[in-house]
């Protein structure tokens, strides 16, 4: 990556505090920051950054979400691809695709990430626990997720020592379970007297 292009991203600080981590000398004061970095075109990451000086601890999460950045998947470059929703711990969010001019109606840290990846148009709900770390880590999982070929299995992202459990497009055979129902392909042909009919199943109403 050139300097001109890491200058052009997108770069949010979602969050900052002190932490104390306990040793033998004593308690140790550093500084701890989230950043969300993204291109605005498809193209986003987070990272996470710990150092006793402040700008030492903004600039090692900066360079974490610059080397963690993944594609995006977008549905016509400005939304999600349907309805989307994933859990991690106790946050659980749900994103859905909205039509062209709806903009961002989500909170804080899902918009600034959002404009990270380049989605114009959605709308997103949290529910339980609102940690900024928590909403930041289960929102660009699935985010990340959507580019995932349907039918393979949960793949394991690895982002800062941490393994996180992302889900891919749901197959056939999900969708039949979530439903409670079995799922039927979208055109059907049924033998009418002596001739052939063809008629189509909107399988969204079964």
């Amino acid at each position: 990556m050139t300097e001109d292009y890491l200058k052009s991203l997108h770069q949010y600080v979602l969050e900052g505090k002190p932490v104390k981590n306990m040793t033998g000398k004593g308690k140790q004061m550093s500084m701890y920051f989230v950043t969300v970095v993204g291109d605005g075109n498809g193209r986003v990451g987070y990272g996470e950054g710990k150092d006793e000086e402040p700008g030492r601890a903004r600039e090692k999460a900066f360079k974490s979400a610059v080397k963690n950045m993944d594609w995006v998947e977008r549905c016509e470059g400005r939304t999600v691809w349907g309805e989307r929703e994933e859990k991690l711990g106790s946050t659980r969010v749900i994103l859905r695709e909205r039509p062209p001019g709806f903009g961002l109606r989500c909170n804080r840290t899902l918009h600034e990430i959002m404009v990270a990846a380049g989605i114009k148009d959605v709308s997103a709900k949290v529910w339980g626990n609102r940690n900024r770390m928590k909403m930041v880590k289960c929102t660009v999982s699935m985010l990340w997720a959507a580019q995932i070929p349907q039918g393979m299995p949960r793949p394991l992202v690895e982002s800062n020592n941490r393994l996180l459990k992302i889900e891919g497009m749901r197959s056939a055979g999900d969708v039949a379970k979530i439903r409670g129902r079995k799922a039927i392909d979208v055109t059907r042909t049924w033998e009418v007297g002596k001739g052939k009919r063809e008629r189509r199943v909107d399988t969204a109403s079964l």
